[in-house]
Protein backbone atom coordinates (compact mmCIF):
# COMPACT_ATOMS: atom_id res chain seq x y z
CA UNK A 1 0.00 0.00 0.00
CA UNK A 2 2.74 2.01 1.24
CA UNK A 3 4.61 1.65 -2.10
CA UNK A 4 1.31 2.83 -4.48
CA UNK A 5 1.29 5.80 -2.16
CA UNK A 6 4.49 6.34 -2.88
CA UNK A 7 4.50 5.78 -6.30
CA UNK A 8 1.58 7.88 -7.05
CA UNK A 9 3.27 10.66 -5.26
CA UNK A 10 6.11 10.15 -7.49
CA UNK A 11 4.12 10.87 -10.70
CA UNK A 12 2.71 13.84 -9.34
CA UNK A 13 5.94 15.34 -8.88
CA UNK A 14 7.04 14.42 -12.01
CA UNK A 15 4.27 15.78 -13.65
CA UNK A 16 4.31 19.41 -11.45
CA UNK A 17 8.41 19.05 -12.31
CA UNK A 18 7.40 18.68 -16.13
CA UNK A 19 4.71 21.68 -16.03
CA UNK A 20 7.21 23.89 -13.95
CA UNK A 21 9.55 23.35 -17.05
CA UNK A 22 7.22 24.01 -19.19
CA UNK A 23 6.09 27.31 -18.09
CA UNK A 24 9.60 28.56 -17.35
CA UNK A 25 9.84 27.48 -21.24
CA UNK A 26 7.52 29.19 -22.09
CA UNK A 27 8.53 32.57 -19.95
CA UNK A 28 11.60 32.21 -21.74
CA UNK A 29 10.33 32.21 -25.21
CA UNK A 30 7.38 35.00 -24.24
CA UNK A 31 9.10 37.30 -21.63
CA UNK A 32 7.31 40.21 -20.06
CA UNK A 33 6.99 43.36 -21.67
CA UNK A 34 7.13 47.05 -19.83
CA UNK A 35 7.08 50.37 -22.38
CA UNK A 36 7.30 53.54 -20.36
CA UNK A 37 6.59 56.44 -22.16
CA UNK A 38 6.95 59.82 -20.74
CA UNK A 39 4.71 62.88 -21.73
CA UNK A 40 6.08 66.25 -23.00
CA UNK A 41 9.93 65.14 -21.84
CA UNK A 42 12.27 66.50 -24.51
CA UNK A 43 15.29 65.04 -26.08
CA UNK A 44 17.10 66.78 -23.32
CA UNK A 45 15.69 66.52 -20.35
CA UNK A 46 17.90 63.64 -19.08
CA UNK A 47 21.58 63.52 -17.96
CA UNK A 48 22.77 61.14 -20.44
CA UNK A 49 21.73 63.53 -23.37
CA UNK A 50 24.09 66.12 -22.26
CA UNK A 51 21.82 67.85 -19.15
CA UNK A 52 24.07 69.11 -16.63
CA UNK A 53 20.94 70.25 -14.46
CA UNK A 54 18.10 67.52 -14.54
CA UNK A 55 19.11 64.15 -12.03
CA UNK A 56 18.15 60.94 -13.42
CA UNK A 57 20.32 57.94 -12.24
CA UNK A 58 18.25 55.48 -12.78
CA UNK A 59 17.29 56.39 -16.31
CA UNK A 60 20.78 57.22 -17.16
CA UNK A 61 22.26 54.02 -15.79
CA UNK A 62 19.28 52.56 -17.62
CA UNK A 63 20.56 53.64 -20.88
CA UNK A 64 23.86 52.47 -20.18
CA UNK A 65 22.58 49.24 -19.53
CA UNK A 66 20.47 49.05 -23.35
CA UNK A 67 19.76 49.21 -26.46
CA UNK A 68 20.45 53.05 -27.78
CA UNK A 69 18.64 54.23 -30.77
CA UNK A 70 20.40 57.26 -31.30
CA UNK A 71 18.23 58.28 -34.22
CA UNK A 72 14.80 57.28 -33.40
CA UNK A 73 11.52 59.57 -33.73
CA UNK A 74 8.08 59.97 -32.82
CA UNK A 75 5.01 62.47 -33.64
CA UNK A 76 4.94 66.07 -32.60
CA UNK A 77 2.66 65.92 -30.50
CA UNK A 78 1.17 62.86 -27.79
CA UNK A 79 -1.98 61.14 -29.18
CA UNK A 80 -0.61 60.67 -32.81
CA UNK A 81 2.56 59.29 -31.16
CA UNK A 82 0.53 56.72 -29.03
CA UNK A 83 -2.08 55.96 -31.55
CA UNK A 84 1.45 54.74 -33.90
CA UNK A 85 3.16 53.03 -31.08
CA UNK A 86 0.04 51.52 -30.11
CA UNK A 87 -0.46 49.95 -33.86
CA UNK A 88 2.51 50.32 -36.22
CA UNK A 89 1.03 52.43 -38.13
CA UNK A 90 0.83 56.01 -39.10
CA UNK A 91 -1.64 58.13 -36.63
CA UNK A 92 -4.23 58.87 -39.53
CA UNK A 93 -4.35 55.40 -40.81
CA UNK A 94 -6.23 54.65 -37.48
CA UNK A 95 -8.45 57.64 -37.36
CA UNK A 96 -6.33 60.06 -35.04
CA UNK A 97 -5.24 63.11 -36.38
CA UNK A 98 -5.34 65.81 -33.87
CA UNK A 99 -4.96 66.03 -29.33
CA UNK A 100 -8.99 66.79 -28.49
CA UNK A 101 -11.29 68.95 -31.26
CA UNK A 102 -13.11 65.18 -32.09
CA UNK A 103 -9.51 64.05 -33.31
CA UNK A 104 -8.14 61.98 -30.55
CA UNK A 105 -10.16 58.85 -30.68
CA UNK A 106 -8.98 55.77 -32.33
CA UNK A 107 -11.06 53.59 -34.38
CA UNK A 108 -11.30 50.25 -32.95
CA UNK A 109 -11.18 48.13 -35.20
CA UNK A 110 -7.60 48.92 -35.09
CA UNK A 111 -4.71 46.37 -33.39
CA UNK A 112 -3.13 47.63 -30.72
CA UNK A 113 -0.08 45.91 -28.77
CA UNK A 114 -2.16 44.95 -25.90
CA UNK A 115 -4.52 42.63 -28.31
CA UNK A 116 -1.65 41.26 -29.78
CA UNK A 117 0.04 40.39 -26.96
CA UNK A 118 -3.64 39.35 -25.09
CA UNK A 119 -3.69 37.00 -27.97
CA UNK A 120 -0.25 35.32 -27.49
CA UNK A 121 -0.90 34.50 -23.74
CA UNK A 122 0.08 38.00 -21.99
CA UNK A 123 -1.99 39.36 -19.04
CA UNK A 124 -1.93 42.58 -19.74
CA UNK A 125 -2.23 46.59 -18.19
CA UNK A 126 -1.84 50.87 -18.56
CA UNK A 127 -1.15 52.97 -15.77
CA UNK A 128 -0.83 56.71 -16.46
CA UNK A 129 -2.24 58.44 -19.79
CA UNK A 130 -4.08 56.75 -22.49
CA UNK A 131 -5.63 59.29 -24.85
CA UNK A 132 -6.74 57.33 -27.28
CA UNK A 133 -10.61 57.58 -26.74
CA UNK A 134 -12.32 58.01 -23.70
CA UNK A 135 -15.47 56.13 -24.49
CA UNK A 136 -16.69 53.02 -25.53
CA UNK A 137 -15.29 51.46 -28.06
CA UNK A 138 -11.88 52.82 -27.61
CA UNK A 139 -10.91 52.70 -24.07
CA UNK A 140 -7.70 50.68 -22.99
CA UNK A 141 -10.44 47.93 -21.77
CA UNK A 142 -11.82 47.84 -25.47
CA UNK A 143 -8.58 47.61 -26.80
CA UNK A 144 -6.81 44.92 -25.20
CA UNK A 145 -5.72 45.89 -21.76
CA UNK A 146 -7.11 43.96 -19.17
CA UNK A 147 -6.72 46.10 -16.41
CA UNK A 148 -6.45 49.82 -16.65
CA UNK A 149 -5.71 52.90 -13.97
CA UNK A 150 -5.90 56.38 -15.98
CA UNK A 151 -6.69 60.02 -16.57
CA UNK A 152 -9.06 60.91 -19.50
CA UNK A 153 -8.15 62.80 -22.39
CA UNK A 154 -4.75 64.49 -23.28
CA UNK A 155 -3.59 65.27 -19.33
CA UNK A 156 -5.44 65.97 -15.61
CA UNK A 157 -6.45 69.03 -15.31
CA UNK A 158 -7.74 69.87 -18.92
CA UNK A 159 -11.37 69.97 -20.23
CA UNK A 160 -11.42 66.43 -21.05
CA UNK A 161 -10.56 65.07 -18.05
CA UNK A 162 -13.81 65.67 -16.03
CA UNK A 163 -13.03 64.48 -12.64
CA UNK A 164 -9.65 66.60 -12.16
CA UNK A 165 -10.22 69.76 -13.98
CA UNK A 166 -11.95 71.61 -11.50
CA UNK A 167 -9.47 70.74 -8.80
CA UNK A 168 -7.05 73.34 -10.59
CA UNK A 169 -3.75 74.01 -9.09
CA UNK A 170 -3.80 70.72 -7.51
CA UNK A 171 -5.00 68.35 -10.42
CA UNK A 172 -2.29 65.93 -9.75
CA UNK A 173 -2.45 65.43 -5.71
CA UNK A 174 -5.48 63.60 -4.48
CA UNK A 175 -6.48 63.17 -8.22
CA UNK A 176 -10.18 60.90 -9.02
CA UNK A 177 -8.70 58.47 -11.74
CA UNK A 178 -10.36 55.46 -13.74
CA UNK A 179 -9.49 52.29 -12.28
CA UNK A 180 -11.28 49.45 -15.11
CA UNK A 181 -13.78 52.51 -16.20
CA UNK A 182 -15.16 52.89 -12.54
CA UNK A 183 -14.21 56.45 -11.02
CA UNK A 184 -12.45 55.61 -7.93
CA UNK A 185 -10.83 58.30 -5.82
CA UNK A 186 -6.67 58.03 -5.01
CA UNK A 187 -4.56 59.68 -2.37
CA UNK A 188 -0.92 61.12 -3.71
CA UNK A 189 0.98 62.54 -6.66
CA UNK A 190 -0.39 61.03 -10.05
CA UNK A 191 3.38 59.33 -11.19
CA UNK A 192 3.30 57.81 -7.75
CA UNK A 193 -0.21 56.37 -7.97
CA UNK A 194 0.48 55.17 -11.51
CA UNK A 195 3.69 53.68 -10.79
CA UNK A 196 2.84 52.22 -7.89
CA UNK A 197 -0.33 50.47 -9.93
CA UNK A 198 2.05 49.51 -12.51
CA UNK A 199 4.36 48.15 -9.55
CA UNK A 200 0.93 46.61 -7.97
CA UNK A 201 0.28 44.85 -11.28
CA UNK A 202 3.19 43.15 -11.86
CA UNK A 203 3.44 41.62 -8.23
CA UNK A 204 -0.14 40.00 -9.49
CA UNK A 205 1.51 38.81 -13.04
CA UNK A 206 4.83 37.60 -12.23
CA UNK A 207 4.36 34.33 -13.24
CA UNK A 208 3.44 34.32 -16.62
CA UNK A 209 4.02 36.68 -19.44
CA UNK A 210 2.56 40.13 -18.95
CA UNK A 211 2.71 43.48 -20.86
CA UNK A 212 2.53 46.80 -18.87
CA UNK A 213 2.22 50.35 -20.60
CA UNK A 214 3.25 52.59 -17.88
CA UNK A 215 2.31 56.17 -19.57
CA UNK A 216 3.08 58.59 -17.53
CA UNK A 217 1.33 62.20 -18.02
CA UNK A 218 4.03 64.13 -16.35
CA UNK A 219 5.95 66.27 -16.73
CA UNK A 220 2.73 67.73 -19.03
CA UNK A 221 1.22 70.75 -17.79
CA UNK A 222 0.04 71.61 -15.37
CA UNK A 223 3.72 71.69 -13.84
CA UNK A 224 2.80 70.65 -10.92
CA UNK A 225 5.38 68.46 -8.45
CA UNK A 226 5.72 67.33 -4.63
CA UNK A 227 8.11 70.57 -2.86
CA UNK A 228 10.61 68.03 -1.64
CA UNK A 229 11.21 67.55 -5.90
CA UNK A 230 10.80 71.10 -6.20
CA UNK A 231 13.09 71.96 -3.99
CA UNK A 232 16.12 70.38 -5.66
CA UNK A 233 16.00 72.59 -8.17
CA UNK A 234 14.40 76.04 -7.14
CA UNK A 235 18.07 77.84 -7.28
CA UNK A 236 19.24 76.51 -10.39
CA UNK A 237 19.75 78.85 -13.02
CA UNK A 238 18.67 76.52 -16.45
CA UNK A 239 20.77 78.17 -19.01
CA UNK A 240 24.14 77.79 -17.32
CA UNK A 241 26.66 75.04 -17.50
CA UNK A 242 26.89 75.50 -21.22
CA UNK A 243 29.76 77.45 -21.98
CA UNK A 244 31.98 76.38 -24.79
CA UNK A 245 29.09 74.59 -26.14
CA UNK A 246 28.85 75.67 -29.81
CA UNK A 247 25.19 74.07 -30.34
CA UNK A 248 22.50 76.41 -30.79
CA UNK A 249 20.79 77.23 -27.13
CA UNK A 250 16.85 78.72 -26.74
CA UNK A 251 16.26 82.18 -25.48
CA UNK A 252 14.66 81.37 -21.93
CA UNK A 253 12.62 84.17 -20.59
CA UNK A 254 12.44 84.01 -16.76
CA UNK A 255 9.15 82.09 -17.11
CA UNK A 256 10.84 79.24 -19.19
CA UNK A 257 13.08 79.21 -16.94
CA UNK A 258 10.74 78.35 -13.87
CA UNK A 259 9.27 76.26 -15.77
CA UNK A 260 12.27 73.95 -16.67
CA UNK A 261 13.18 74.11 -13.10
CA UNK A 262 9.48 72.56 -12.20
CA UNK A 263 10.02 70.01 -15.34
CA UNK A 264 13.18 68.53 -14.00
CA UNK A 265 11.72 68.31 -10.54
CA UNK A 266 8.80 65.96 -12.38
CA UNK A 267 11.83 64.42 -14.51
CA UNK A 268 13.08 63.31 -10.91
CA UNK A 269 9.98 61.88 -9.58
CA UNK A 270 9.64 59.86 -12.54
CA UNK A 271 13.27 58.49 -11.86
CA UNK A 272 12.84 57.57 -8.51
CA UNK A 273 9.37 56.21 -9.36
CA UNK A 274 11.18 53.74 -12.23
CA UNK A 275 14.01 53.23 -9.62
CA UNK A 276 11.19 51.25 -7.38
CA UNK A 277 9.65 49.41 -10.59
CA UNK A 278 13.41 48.35 -11.69
CA UNK A 279 14.10 47.02 -7.54
CA UNK A 280 11.06 45.15 -7.83
CA UNK A 281 11.55 43.67 -10.92
CA UNK A 282 14.92 42.24 -9.81
CA UNK A 283 13.04 41.21 -6.45
CA UNK A 284 10.56 38.75 -7.85
CA UNK A 285 13.86 37.36 -10.31
CA UNK A 286 12.05 38.14 -13.54
CA UNK A 287 14.48 41.24 -14.43
CA UNK A 288 16.49 39.10 -16.77
CA UNK A 289 13.20 37.66 -18.96
CA UNK A 290 11.55 41.24 -19.16
CA UNK A 291 11.53 43.39 -22.25
CA UNK A 292 11.79 47.39 -21.03
CA UNK A 293 11.78 50.02 -23.62
CA UNK A 294 11.88 53.76 -22.41
CA UNK A 295 10.90 56.42 -24.73
CA UNK A 296 9.52 59.93 -24.47
CA UNK A 297 6.29 61.29 -26.76
CA UNK A 298 7.15 64.36 -28.18
CA UNK A 299 9.72 67.66 -27.72
CA UNK A 300 9.36 69.70 -25.03
CA UNK A 301 6.79 72.17 -24.63
CA UNK A 302 8.69 75.01 -23.47
CA UNK A 303 11.72 76.13 -24.05
CA UNK A 304 14.96 75.07 -22.60
CA UNK A 305 17.86 72.27 -23.44
CA UNK A 306 17.12 70.33 -26.53
CA UNK A 307 20.64 69.06 -27.37
CA UNK A 308 21.38 71.91 -29.88
CA UNK A 309 18.11 70.71 -32.11
CA UNK A 310 15.62 72.99 -33.61
CA UNK A 311 12.26 73.23 -32.78
CA UNK A 312 10.17 71.87 -29.82
CA UNK A 313 6.34 70.17 -29.46
CA UNK A 314 4.24 70.65 -32.29
CA UNK A 315 7.59 71.42 -34.39
CA UNK A 316 8.20 68.80 -37.42
CA UNK A 317 12.05 70.19 -36.99
CA UNK A 318 14.11 67.99 -35.17
CA UNK A 319 13.45 69.19 -31.46
CA UNK A 320 9.86 68.01 -31.77
CA UNK A 321 10.01 64.65 -32.98
CA UNK A 322 13.79 63.09 -32.20
CA UNK A 323 13.66 61.64 -28.51
CA UNK A 324 15.31 59.11 -26.65
CA UNK A 325 14.81 55.16 -27.13
CA UNK A 326 16.49 52.64 -25.23
CA UNK A 327 15.22 49.14 -24.87
CA UNK A 328 16.35 46.56 -22.64
CA UNK A 329 16.49 42.81 -22.28
CA UNK A 330 19.55 40.83 -20.45
CA UNK A 331 18.67 37.48 -21.20
CA UNK A 332 18.69 38.64 -25.46
CA UNK A 333 19.86 42.19 -25.72
CA UNK A 334 23.80 43.33 -25.82
CA UNK A 335 23.74 45.89 -22.61
CA UNK A 336 25.53 48.26 -24.13
CA UNK A 337 24.95 49.24 -27.75
CA UNK A 338 24.51 52.24 -29.93
CA UNK A 339 22.12 52.09 -33.36
CA UNK A 340 22.00 55.22 -35.38
CA UNK A 341 19.92 53.74 -38.26
CA UNK A 342 16.65 55.52 -38.47
CA UNK A 343 13.91 54.37 -36.86
CA UNK A 344 10.44 55.56 -35.22
CA UNK A 345 7.48 54.73 -32.72
CA UNK A 346 5.62 52.39 -35.36
CA UNK A 347 8.28 50.13 -35.36
CA UNK A 348 8.11 49.11 -31.57
CA UNK A 349 4.51 46.88 -32.13
CA UNK A 350 6.27 45.06 -34.95
CA UNK A 351 9.29 44.31 -33.01
CA UNK A 352 7.58 43.20 -29.95
CA UNK A 353 6.01 40.58 -31.90
CA UNK A 354 9.46 39.30 -33.38
CA UNK A 355 10.67 38.90 -30.02
CA UNK A 356 7.35 37.88 -28.38
CA UNK A 357 6.96 35.41 -31.14
CA UNK A 358 3.51 36.09 -31.49
CA UNK A 359 1.21 36.67 -34.60
CA UNK A 360 1.33 40.17 -36.39
CA UNK A 361 -2.02 41.88 -37.01
CA UNK A 362 -3.83 40.94 -40.26
CA UNK A 363 -5.30 42.60 -42.99
CA UNK A 364 -4.17 46.04 -42.50
CA UNK A 365 -1.21 48.25 -43.84
CA UNK A 366 1.93 48.35 -41.07
CA UNK A 367 4.03 51.30 -41.57
CA UNK A 368 6.85 49.82 -39.03
CA UNK A 369 9.36 47.19 -39.16
CA UNK A 370 11.11 45.02 -36.63
CA UNK A 371 13.86 46.22 -35.07
CA UNK A 372 15.38 43.18 -33.55
CA UNK A 373 17.46 42.33 -36.66
CA UNK A 374 19.36 45.40 -36.01
CA UNK A 375 19.68 44.63 -32.31
CA UNK A 376 21.38 41.65 -33.13
CA UNK A 377 23.72 43.22 -35.80
CA UNK A 378 22.46 41.50 -38.63
CA UNK A 379 22.90 43.62 -42.19
CA UNK A 380 19.97 45.54 -43.04
CA UNK A 381 19.34 46.76 -46.26
CA UNK A 382 17.21 50.27 -45.10
CA UNK A 383 18.36 52.83 -47.42
CA UNK A 384 15.08 53.44 -49.11
CA UNK A 385 13.43 53.88 -45.59
CA UNK A 386 11.62 57.36 -45.06
CA UNK A 387 9.97 58.70 -42.26
CA UNK A 388 6.45 61.61 -42.76
CA UNK A 389 5.53 63.99 -40.14
CA UNK A 390 2.77 66.85 -39.79
CA UNK A 391 1.18 68.78 -37.36
CA UNK A 392 -1.44 71.04 -37.45
CA UNK A 393 -5.09 71.33 -35.45
CA UNK A 394 -8.18 68.95 -37.31
CA UNK A 395 -6.58 67.50 -40.09
CA UNK A 396 -3.49 67.90 -41.85
CA UNK A 397 -2.48 71.35 -43.92
CA UNK A 398 -0.51 70.37 -47.12
CA UNK A 399 2.62 71.74 -46.78
CA UNK A 400 2.59 73.45 -43.83
CA UNK A 401 4.63 71.93 -41.18
CA UNK A 402 5.04 68.66 -42.88
CA UNK A 403 8.05 66.91 -43.77
CA UNK A 404 9.80 63.88 -45.14
CA UNK A 405 13.03 62.31 -43.69
CA UNK A 406 14.94 60.17 -45.99
CA UNK A 407 18.46 59.06 -46.18
CA UNK A 408 20.23 61.40 -43.97
CA UNK A 409 17.72 64.08 -45.62
CA UNK A 410 14.92 66.19 -44.54
CA UNK A 411 12.49 68.10 -46.43
CA UNK A 412 10.45 70.54 -44.34
CA UNK A 413 6.99 72.60 -45.32
CA UNK A 414 6.49 75.44 -44.24
CA UNK A 415 4.44 76.99 -46.57
CA UNK A 416 1.51 77.36 -48.91
CA UNK A 417 -0.48 74.23 -50.44
CA UNK A 418 0.52 75.53 -53.74
CA UNK A 419 4.04 76.59 -52.85
CA UNK A 420 6.53 76.64 -55.46
CA UNK A 421 9.41 73.91 -54.73
CA UNK A 422 12.27 76.94 -53.65
CA UNK A 423 9.84 77.74 -50.36
CA UNK A 424 10.62 74.51 -48.91
CA UNK A 425 13.80 73.51 -46.63
CA UNK A 426 15.85 70.47 -47.27
CA UNK A 427 18.57 69.61 -44.54
CA UNK A 428 21.30 67.29 -44.78
CA UNK A 429 21.18 66.18 -41.33
CA UNK A 430 24.51 63.99 -41.29
CA UNK A 431 26.47 67.07 -41.46
CA UNK A 432 23.90 69.94 -40.33
CA UNK A 433 21.88 67.87 -37.47
CA UNK A 434 20.79 71.09 -36.13
CA UNK A 435 18.97 72.18 -39.64
CA UNK A 436 20.58 75.80 -39.60
CA UNK A 437 21.18 75.60 -43.70
CA UNK A 438 18.87 75.34 -45.83
CA UNK A 439 20.24 73.22 -49.20
CA UNK A 440 16.74 73.65 -51.58
CA UNK A 441 18.26 76.04 -54.00
CA UNK A 442 21.67 74.05 -54.34
CA UNK A 443 20.14 70.23 -54.61
CA UNK A 444 16.81 70.71 -56.38
CA UNK A 445 16.93 67.48 -57.47
CA UNK A 446 17.29 65.70 -54.35
CA UNK A 447 14.25 67.94 -52.85
CA UNK A 448 12.20 67.48 -55.63
CA UNK A 449 12.51 63.66 -54.84
CA UNK A 450 11.63 64.34 -51.53
CA UNK A 451 8.47 65.98 -52.04
CA UNK A 452 7.20 63.69 -54.89
CA UNK A 453 7.63 60.98 -52.04
CA UNK A 454 5.75 63.23 -49.86
CA UNK A 455 2.84 64.05 -52.08
CA UNK A 456 2.53 60.18 -52.73
CA UNK A 457 2.05 59.42 -49.00
CA UNK A 458 -0.10 62.36 -47.74
CA UNK A 459 -2.64 61.41 -50.65
CA UNK A 460 -2.58 57.77 -49.47
CA UNK A 461 -3.07 58.80 -45.65
CA UNK A 462 -5.80 61.75 -45.89
CA UNK A 463 -7.89 59.20 -48.16
CA UNK A 464 -7.45 56.59 -44.88
CA UNK A 465 -10.74 54.43 -44.24
CA UNK A 466 -10.72 55.39 -40.46
CA UNK A 467 -10.16 59.21 -41.56
CA UNK A 468 -12.97 59.34 -43.58
CA UNK A 469 -15.15 58.29 -41.63
CA UNK A 470 -14.12 59.18 -37.82
CA UNK A 471 -14.34 57.04 -34.98
CA UNK A 472 -18.00 56.93 -33.73
CA UNK A 473 -18.77 57.00 -29.35
CA UNK A 474 -21.64 54.50 -28.81
CA UNK A 475 -24.43 55.48 -27.01
CA UNK A 476 -26.38 53.55 -24.64
CA UNK A 477 -24.33 50.23 -25.11
CA UNK A 478 -24.22 47.93 -22.72
CA UNK A 479 -20.33 48.40 -22.17
CA UNK A 480 -20.80 51.70 -20.74
CA UNK A 481 -23.80 53.22 -19.25
CA UNK A 482 -23.67 55.23 -18.27
CA UNK A 483 -21.72 57.51 -20.56
CA UNK A 484 -20.16 60.71 -20.25
CA UNK A 485 -19.10 62.71 -23.18
CA UNK A 486 -15.97 65.48 -22.80
CA UNK A 487 -14.72 68.57 -24.61
CA UNK A 488 -11.88 66.73 -25.44
CA UNK A 489 -13.72 64.90 -28.20
CA UNK A 490 -16.06 67.50 -29.36
CA UNK A 491 -15.68 68.55 -32.86
CA UNK A 492 -17.31 71.44 -34.43
CA UNK A 493 -15.61 75.16 -34.08
CA UNK A 494 -11.51 74.60 -33.96
CA UNK A 495 -10.33 74.92 -29.91
CA UNK A 496 -13.20 73.85 -28.16
CA UNK A 497 -12.07 74.10 -24.44
CA UNK A 498 -13.53 75.54 -21.27
CA UNK A 499 -15.86 78.46 -23.02
CA UNK A 500 -19.31 78.78 -22.74
CA UNK A 501 -20.55 79.93 -26.15
CA UNK A 502 -18.87 77.86 -28.71
CA UNK A 503 -20.61 75.34 -31.10
CA UNK A 504 -19.38 71.71 -30.43
CA UNK A 505 -21.17 68.34 -31.40
CA UNK A 506 -19.62 64.91 -30.91
CA UNK A 507 -19.80 62.10 -33.40
CA UNK A 508 -21.86 59.18 -32.06
CA UNK A 509 -23.68 56.01 -32.62
CA UNK A 510 -26.92 56.12 -30.63
CA UNK A 511 -28.67 52.65 -29.60
CA UNK A 512 -32.72 52.82 -29.09
CA UNK A 513 -34.04 53.51 -25.97
CA UNK A 514 -34.96 55.85 -23.32
CA UNK A 515 -32.33 58.09 -21.88
CA UNK A 516 -32.14 60.38 -18.68
CA UNK A 517 -29.69 62.84 -20.01
CA UNK A 518 -28.01 65.36 -18.16
CA UNK A 519 -25.48 68.41 -18.84
CA UNK A 520 -23.00 70.08 -16.63
CA UNK A 521 -22.19 74.04 -17.44
CA UNK A 522 -18.63 75.35 -16.05
CA UNK A 523 -20.45 77.83 -14.74
CA UNK A 524 -24.09 78.00 -13.02
CA UNK A 525 -26.93 79.34 -15.77
CA UNK A 526 -30.03 81.79 -15.11
CA UNK A 527 -33.69 80.40 -15.06
CA UNK A 528 -35.79 81.37 -18.29
CA UNK A 529 -33.42 79.71 -20.70
CA UNK A 530 -34.61 76.72 -23.13
CA UNK A 531 -32.15 73.32 -23.26
CA UNK A 532 -31.71 71.64 -26.44
CA UNK A 533 -30.76 68.53 -27.87
CA UNK A 534 -30.34 67.93 -31.58
CA UNK A 535 -29.54 64.79 -33.49
CA UNK A 536 -30.35 64.33 -37.00
CA UNK A 537 -33.95 65.67 -37.69
CA UNK A 538 -35.03 65.41 -33.71
CA UNK A 539 -34.84 68.08 -31.46
CA UNK A 540 -35.49 67.70 -28.04
CA UNK A 541 -36.11 71.32 -25.98
CA UNK A 542 -37.42 72.26 -22.49
CA UNK A 543 -37.63 75.55 -20.37
CA UNK A 544 -35.20 75.65 -17.49
CA UNK A 545 -37.13 76.82 -14.17
CA UNK A 546 -34.21 76.72 -12.08
CA UNK A 547 -31.82 79.75 -11.29
CA UNK A 548 -28.44 79.10 -10.86
CA UNK A 549 -27.65 75.86 -11.57
CA UNK A 550 -25.07 74.38 -13.69
CA UNK A 551 -26.14 70.95 -13.62
CA UNK A 552 -29.51 70.47 -15.76
CA UNK A 553 -31.37 67.71 -16.87
CA UNK A 554 -33.81 66.00 -19.56
CA UNK A 555 -35.71 62.83 -18.22
CA UNK A 556 -37.29 59.48 -20.35
CA UNK A 557 -35.83 60.94 -24.04
CA UNK A 558 -36.66 58.56 -26.40
CA UNK A 559 -33.91 57.88 -29.18
CA UNK A 560 -33.81 55.43 -32.10
CA UNK A 561 -30.83 53.69 -33.40
CA UNK A 562 -28.94 56.22 -35.28
CA UNK A 563 -25.64 57.56 -36.49
CA UNK A 564 -25.52 61.62 -35.66
CA UNK A 565 -23.45 64.71 -34.94
CA UNK A 566 -25.17 65.20 -31.59
CA UNK A 567 -25.49 68.81 -30.12
CA UNK A 568 -26.57 70.38 -26.93
CA UNK A 569 -26.88 74.02 -25.47
CA UNK A 570 -28.48 76.28 -23.45
CA UNK A 571 -30.26 79.15 -25.06
CA UNK A 572 -30.58 82.00 -23.15
CA UNK A 573 -30.93 85.37 -23.50
CA UNK A 574 -29.58 85.31 -27.31
CA UNK A 575 -26.48 83.33 -26.01
CA UNK A 576 -26.04 79.32 -26.87
CA UNK A 577 -23.73 77.75 -23.72
CA UNK A 578 -22.43 74.31 -24.90
CA UNK A 579 -22.50 72.03 -21.43
CA UNK A 580 -18.94 71.19 -20.07
CA UNK A 581 -19.85 67.04 -20.28
CA UNK A 582 -23.41 65.58 -21.28
CA UNK A 583 -23.89 61.88 -19.38
CA UNK A 584 -26.57 59.15 -21.09
CA UNK A 585 -28.28 56.77 -18.52
CA UNK A 586 -30.34 54.58 -20.59
CA UNK A 587 -32.83 53.71 -18.93
CA UNK A 588 -34.61 50.67 -20.90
Amino acid sequence: MTSRIENVLQVAFSILTLCTALNFAQAQEHPNVIVIITDDQGYGDLGITGNPHVQTPVIDQFATESVRFNNFYVSPVCAPTRSSLMTGRYSLRTGVRDTYNGGAIMASNEVTIAEMLKKGGYTTGVFGKWHLGDNYPSRPSDQGFDESLIHLSGGMGQVGDITTYFKGDTSYFDPVLWHNNQQEAYQGYCSDIFADGAIQFIEQNKDAPFFCYLSFNAPHTPLQVPDEYYQKYKDIDPTSGFEGDNRPFPEMSEKDKEDARKVYAMVSNIDDNLGKLFKKLEDLNIADNTLIIFMTDNGPQQRRYVAGMRGRKGNVYQGGVRVPFYVKYPKAFAQNKDIETLSAHIDVLPTLADVCKVDLPINRQLDGKSLLPLIHGKTVDWANRSLFFYWTRRYPELYYNMALQKDGYKLVGKTNYNAALEDFELFNLKTDPYEQNNLVLEDKAKATALKTELDGLYNELITSENLINQPRIVVGSKAENPIFLNRNDAGGERGIWNQEEIYGTWKVRIEEGHYNIRMKFIKPVKAGGRLYLEANTLVKQQTNSQDNVDVLELKNVYLPNMDCDLLTHYAIDGKHIMPFWVEFKRIN
